[in-house]
């Protein structure tokens, strides 16, 4: 059961992030040219990465709409919601009319399918790392919980793969008036399997055990965000904070590069895709490995690797970039990955271990998207503002740096949760 638990949240996570990442991808590339043209490159794609910020601001939102629920009425139910959500709004992306056609109207329709993205993607996370670990056995949860974040990079490899494909066999002309819309298209292929395995799936045993024990109760309870504040506050800000280092690496690795390599370096986007597909393919193996890993060594131990490392390789990250070389570019993304797989490998268990089963998806949802609104959401957007205002990497890699001490201290100030018992309570570990 749990192997098939497992599989349905991976390829679900997949589907949906790839319609994520496709989103910044083409903000990269096209979206500054057909939705913010403008004299300025870079000042286009300021105004790309804003509409792909604002995306980041509605997944609070969907935390905690699909966290209530998530908590009252099952895991399973709202995890269909979110697919259906997510590749909805990404199919309409691809037969959006750019400025050229209708004017200011394309960026305002272009935003407010961001913004359901956003909202579906801030309930998906939780629902399905807590399916996985409420259906594993504590003493490998950290392994059975990473798959699902696996995730991420299949669908960065899927988005950035299909782009890749498209630039190789398109010229910029073809990709531009048209080749660009292919990948959000086909995005409706992959909800169709991802909904058909995905409603395969139990719902999760420790949930169905709680709702029988909460249904004997004469006590009319308080919603799970409010019973969340009142007594979890503190390891949401836990949450938050071991957050920032991971998410804001990832999206200058993955998403900034393309600007980086492109405008920065003046190399063909080809080199920046390649880069980030071989490393996703390399970060997809190595997240499940930290996520064992933790079931060894403890959750904080391995992602104090993560953070520590990410601190000191984010300048080399781009002194091997300014080589313009190819292969050390490639070398570049690919350790930047492995290292953020240390954080990203044993987040979910670890997340899932910080709340009871009453506001475990609304815990684990909140802590993780409030942090993306101030790390994810505004990394490229900052990043490319640094590379405009200074014409160099040092002070993005100095702002990298300073989010790695924010998880270092968060961690620190967490106990182990390594094994916790997710029978229903108040707290543990912290």
């Amino acid at each position: 059961m749990i192997k098939k638990v497992v599989g349905a949240s991976l390829i679900g996570t997949t589907v949906e992030w790839y319609d994520f990442f496709l989103y910044g991808s083409a903000a990269a590339l096209v979206f500054n040219k057909l939705f913010f043209p403008t004299a300025d490159p870079l000042n286009g794609t300021l105004l790309a990465f804003t509409t792909y910020a604002i995306g980041f601001l509605a997944r609070p939102l969907g935390g905690v709409v699909f966290g209530h629920f998530g908590d009252r009425l099952g895991r399973k139910k709202l995890l269909v919601l979110s697919l259906l959500l997510m590749g909805g709004a990404t199919m309409l992306m691809g037969v959006l009319p750019t400025y050229a056609s209708v004017g200011v109207l394309a960026p305002i329709l272009l935003t407010l399918l961001r913004l359901v993205q956003g909202f579906a993607l801030g309930g998906e996370w939780g629902g399905a790392v807590l399916i996985v670990s409420e259906h594993g056995d504590a003493k490998r949860r950290g392994f059975w919980a990473s798959w699902p974040q696996a995730g991420v990079p299949c669908g960065n490899l899927l988005a950035t793969g299909v782009l890749a494909i498209l630039a190789a066999v398109q010229s910029d002309e073809d990709f531009l008036a048209w080749g660009w819309r292919i990948p959000f298209l086909l995005s409706g292929v992959l909800v169709v399997i991802g909904l058909w395995i995905r409603l395969t799936v139990s719902e999760s045993p420790i949930f169905l055990a709680a709702q029988e024990k909460r249904a004997k109760e004469p006590v009319r309870e308080k919603a799970p965000v409010l019973e969340l504040l009142k007594h979890n506050w503190r390891e949401v800000l836990i949450a938050m904070g071991a957050r920032f280092a991971e998410n804001v690496s990832y999206y200058v690795i993955t998403a900034f590069i393309l600007v980086y390599v492109v405008t920065g370096l003046g190399l063909s986007k080809s080199v920046g895709l390649n880069a980030v597909l071989i490393a996703s393919a390399v970060h997809l193996v190595t997240i499940p490995v930290w996520g064992h890993l933790s079931d060894r060594f403890g959750r904080r131990s391995i992602y104090l690797i993560g953070a520590v490392g990410m601190g000191v390789w984010i300048f080399a990250f781009f002194a091997l970039l300014d080589t313009k070389d190819p292969v050390l570019i490639t070398l570049a993304t690919t350790i930047g990955l492995v290292l953020h797989g240390a954080m990203y490998g044993p987040q979910a268990a670890f997340f899932s271990e910080l709340f009871g089963t009453r506001v475990r998806y609304s815990g684990a949802s909140v802590g993780y998207q409030l942090a993306s609104i101030a790390a994810g959401a505004l990394a490229p957007l900052i990043a490319t503002a640094l590379l405009k205002a200074y014409g160099a990497s040092l002070p993005i890699s100095i702002y990298v740096v300073v989010t790695c001490v924010i998880t270092v201290v968060a961690i620190l100030l967490a106990k182990e949760t390594r094994g916790a018992d997710l029978e229903d309570r108040d707290r543990v570990g912290v």
